[in-house]
């Protein structure tokens, strides 16, 4: 499949809501997204991701052969790690193990490295998600360790790997 990042819009609201509605997505993400998933909660996340600072957060649409397929987003960190951002993303389940998480992890990598002074990206999965982990190693990120007992999700205590790619990795 092909994958293309590009800028949110609010007319991409409706086909947001079967992607991430899906406790199986959600499961493999940070809590703070309403379940069920709504209309409402779409067009909230578009709106504060088109009003955020460009300086700040770097946020795109991924698309699959032209469908929208997912979120992708790299946020920049504060204070003596601000030239640090932290990778976070999600497709729907129906284009999992397609290669299309890996080349849109390699797409916003390089249009970040090439449009901003960041230097290291990071990515925190959960450690049972060997999915995810795989996704990252395939864009060229490395594994620095596993932060032990790091989250709680779903009541369960968690390990989270730490991936990094750095700008000099490029």
């Amino acid at each position: 499949m092909d994958c293309t990042l590009r800028a949110w819009t609010p007319e991409d609201a409706p086909a947001l809501v079967p992607l991430i509605n899906n406790r199986k997505v959600q499961d493999n993400l940070r809590d703070g997204i309403p379940f069920p998933y709504a209309l409402e909660d779409a067009h909230f996340f578009i709106r504060e991701t088109l009003q955020a600072d460009p300086e700040k957060l770097y946020a795109f649409a991924i698309l699959a052969d032209g469908a929208l397929a997912g979120s992708i987003s790299v946020t920049r960190a504060e204070n003596v790690h601000s030239r640090t951002g932290e990778l976070g993303y999600y497709l729907g389940e129906s284009f999992w193990g397609h290669g299309i998480a890996s080349e849109a992890v390699r797409q916003i990598c390089s249009y970040v490295f090439e449009h901003t002074d960041i230097l290291r990206i990071f990515a925190e999965p959960f450690a049972y998600n060997t999915a995810s982990c795989r996704v990252l190693e395939k864009a060229g990120f490395s594994c620095e360790g596993t932060l032990r007992c790091n989250a709680v999700k779903n009541g369960r205590v968690l390990d989270i790997k730490m991936y990094a790619l750095l700008r000099s990795d490029l």
